[in-house]
C-alpha cells in the first residue's frame, strides 16, 4: 500500500509543531535554570554578609563555617598545586617554543618575545588557564559531595534544622574558591613564565636578561590579573553547588551534576574572560 499523499503536508505540519515545542521547553527550562542560578549566587552573597556580621558580633560562636573555610582553602589550594604548576608550565613552554620557533623563520629576533609572553602571561593566561584547571578539578569535587548529600536527604535533613543549606554548603566554599583562586593565579603565572624562559634559553639560545623583561606590564595589566582571579573564583563554587543542588535521584544525578559542573564552570570562565577583555579593550583601547 501506498502513503496517501495528502497526509504529506500534515505529517510535516506535526514534525515542526513538536520541534517548536520542544524548542520552546528547552528554552524555558534554561530561562528558569538561569534564575536559579543567579538566586543561588545572590543567596551566596547573603551568606558571605551574615556570616562576616556573626564575625563582628562580639557574641559570636566559632562554627562550622569558619573551620570549614580553612579546610577548604588547604583543599582547593594546596591540593592544587602540583597541579597547576605542571599544566601551566608545559603550556608556557609550548607557547615560548612556538613563538621562537615562528620567529626563527621570519626575523629572527627574539628581542620582545619575552616582554609580550609576560604582558599576556599576567593579563589572560595565568588567570584564565587557573580557573579552567580549577573548574575541572574544583568544580567536580564540589559538585559531586552536594550532590551526593542532596540524593541522600542530607541537604532535607539541615533544612529540618534550621541551617541554610548554602550557608552551610556554598559560603565556605565560595571564600575559599575566591582567595585561592587569586593565589594559585599569581603561582601559576610565575611557573609559566619561568618554564617559557628556560625553554627559549635551551631551545633557541635566547638571553634571560632579554627574555625576563617586565619593562611592558602595567598596572591595568595586574588589574586584569586580580579581576579575572574573583570573578572566576567566583563563578567556580557557584556553577557547581548549583549543579549539586539539583542532583536527582541515586548515583546517576551526582554523575550528571558532576559533568554539568564541569561544563558550566569551564564556560562561565571562558564567558568571563570574553567578558573583562572586551570592557578592557573598551575602556583602554590601543593601549591594552
Amino acid at each position: 500500500m501506498h502513503a496517501d499523499p495528502r497526509s504529506m503536508p500534515s505529517r510535516v505540519a506535526g514534525s515542526i509543531q513538536r520541534q517548536i515545542a520542544a524548542a520552546g521547553g528547552a528554552l524555558l527550562a534554561a530561562g528558569a535554570a538561569t534564575r536559579e542560578l543567579w538566586g543561588v549566587y545572590v543567596a551566596t552573597w547573603a551568606g558571605v554578609a551574615r556570616l562576616a556580621s556573626r564575625r563582628r558580633s562580639r557574641h559570636a560562636r566559632q562554627g562550622r563555617p569558619h573551620s570549614e573555610i580553612l579546610h577548604q582553602l588547604y583543599w582547593i589550594g594546596n591540593r592544587s598545586i602540583v597541579f597547576i604548576a605542571v599544566t601551566l608550565g608545559f603550556i608556557g613552554m609550548v607557547m615560548a617554543y612556538e613563538a621562537c620557533l615562528q620567529l626563527s623563520r621570519v626575523t629572527g629576533d627574539f628581542s620582545q618575545v619575552g616582554a609580550q609572553l609576560l604582558k599576556l602571561d599576567v593579563s589572560d593566561f595565568a588567570a584564565t588557564l587557573t580557573g579552567l584547571m580549577l573548574a575541572t578539578r574544583v568544580g567536580a569535587g564540589i559538585a559531586a559531595e552536594i550532590g551526593s548529600m542532596k540524593v541522600t536527604e542530607q541537604i532535607d535533613a539541615l533544612r529540618m534544622s534550621g541551617v541554610l543549606p548554602i550557608d552551610y554548603l556554598i559560603v565556605p566554599r565560595f571564600i575559599a574558591s575566591l582567595i585561592m583562586t587569586l593565589v594559585l593565579s599569581v603561582l601559576g603565572g610565575v611557573v609559566m613564565y619561568a618554564a617559557s624562559g628556560l625553554t627559549a634559553k635551551y631551545s633557541f639560545a635566547v638571553n634571560p636578561g632579554t627574555f625576563f623583561d617586565a619593562s611592558m606590564v602595567r598596572v591595568r595589566h595586574v588589574a586584569l590579573l586580580v579581576i579575572k582571579a574573583a570573578a572566576y573564583g567566583a563563578a567556580i563554587p557557584v556553577v557547581a553547588g548549583f549543579c549539586g543542588l539539583r542532583a536527582r535521584g541515586s548515583s546517576e544525578g551526582v554523575g550528571w551534576a558532576t559533568t554539568a559542573a564541569v561544563i558550566g564552570g569551564s564556560f562561565s570562565v571562558i564567558v568571563l574572560d570574553f567578558a573583562i577583555s572586551a570592557a578592557a579593550l573598551l575602556v583602554f583601547g590601543g593601549d591594552l
